[in-house]
């Protein structure tokens, strides 16, 4: 008897792809020969040390990383790094400037305050809390010359929405720091136009427990002496990303998805995919005559998080259920949203998403 195949959609821990799945598998109790399992290596072993180093550059390579920004790979998430950007790179300065354009950059706005001296401005703003429609334009951005830093976040897991055309400022300006762990890896950017970029990998880069940091070196330098080390960019960068043991299995698991993301035809490849996917639900929803709804500006629709919803919660619910039963896992919008998310990131296949567009259109057939 056949078994119809599970898509899990949801917004992280996400989706891997079942090659990296399966080589992992392979490899659990015998890393490449060595008689060790990646899980019981010494972080300072060179077996794993070759595996970070591959790791790095095959991650430098997939994002055109110049050799004047450093790679880490740090514990504690990606939101730690709301607390480690504002405390490395504020010092000193009298403010910092923040755009808030949904949860995640509603939370750092919040966040960033609590361990730095430096004052936190609200640069723009997309809407309310917890009803976030449209993305501020970067020339209506309120910046000033003299801030630290200009955080923001570039797609918005939760509110389902993504600048398309990522924020640039001009010479002079601020550093832009960007959250980017729900879209990295996910469409070619250019890395020198940021000052710092975070991502926690459990959406586009692996497993849940280890968040990449790419930092401009030059940044480096305002990193203060009177913060813990374990907090302080610096301090990783002149141990090798060694002064505490990293999270040595989500790393591994990283570098497979780095070389099965090389696989595909790299991040160029992965983008046209991407554009393909989200216009295929994006078409479903709005060729739904309204039993569908996505109430996001279109020019601000996300690629990775679709959002939707019926005409009623209780139909919200029955259309998760179902979905359920057709193996179309994890659709359930976030609790502060409701309606139904689908995270479409770079290891969902296109079969997954014509598999939800049809049960869409079976949906409305029966209940619309």
């Amino acid at each position: 008897m056949s078994v119809s195949p599970i898509y899990n959609f949801s917004a992280g821990p996400a989706v891997l792809p079942e090659a990296v799945l399966r080589t992992a598998q392979q490899e659990m109790l015998d890393y490449n020969g060595t008689g060790f399992s990646v899980m019981e290596m010494s972080h300072r072993s060179d077996m794993f040390m070759g595996i970070l180093h591959h790791a790095e550059q095959d991650l430098r390579s997939l994002l055109n990383i110049p050799a004047n920004y450093q790679v880490l790979f740090l514990q504690g998430g990606a939101t730690t790094q709301f607390n480690m950007a504002a405390m490395n790179l504020a010092h000193g300065f009298e403010r910092a400037d923040a755009v808030v354009t949904g949860n995640w950059s509603r939370l750092a706005y919040e966040q960033m305050p609590l361990l730095t001296d430096a004052r936190i401005h609200l640069a723009a703003h997309g809407g309310e809390q917890f009803d976030y429609k449209d993305l501020p334009p970067v020339d209506n951005w309120d910046i000033d010359r003299n801030a630290a830093f200009v955080h923001f976040a570039s797609n918005e897991t939760v509110n389902g929405l993504q600048y398309a055309d990522m924020p640039k400022l001009s010479d002079g300006m601020p550093p832009l720091v960007c959250d980017m762990s729900s879209e990295i890896l996910s469409r070619e950017i250019n890395i020198s136009d940021f000052g710092l970029i975070y991502a926690g990998a459990q959406k586009n880069i692996g497993p849940a427990g280890v968040t990449v940091v790419i930092i401009r070196e030059d940044l480096l330098e305002r990193c203060p002496k009177n913060i813990p080390a374990v907090f302080n960019y610096r301090t990783h960068i002149d141990k090798d990303g060694m002064y505490n043991t990293p999270a040595t299995y989500p790393i591994y698991m990283s570098g497979l998805v780095f070389r099965w993301l090389q696989t595909q035809g790299g991040v160029k490849k992965i983008e046209a995919l991407n554009e393909l996917k989200a216009q295929t639900l994006y078409a479903a929803i709005d060729g739904s005559g309204g039993f569908y709804r996505n109430d996001i500006a279109p020019h601000a629709r996300s690629k990775m998080n679709v959002v939707f919803q019926t005409a009623s919660a209780d139909l919200d619910k029955k259309f998760i259920q179902e979905a359920e039963l057709r193996g179309l896992r994890l659709l359930k919008g976030y609790k502060s949203v409701g309606g139904m998310r689908a995270s479409i990131y770079n290891a969902m296949p296109y079969a997954g998403v014509e598999a939800l567009a049809e049960f869409m259109a079976d949906f409305q057939r029966r209940y619309g």
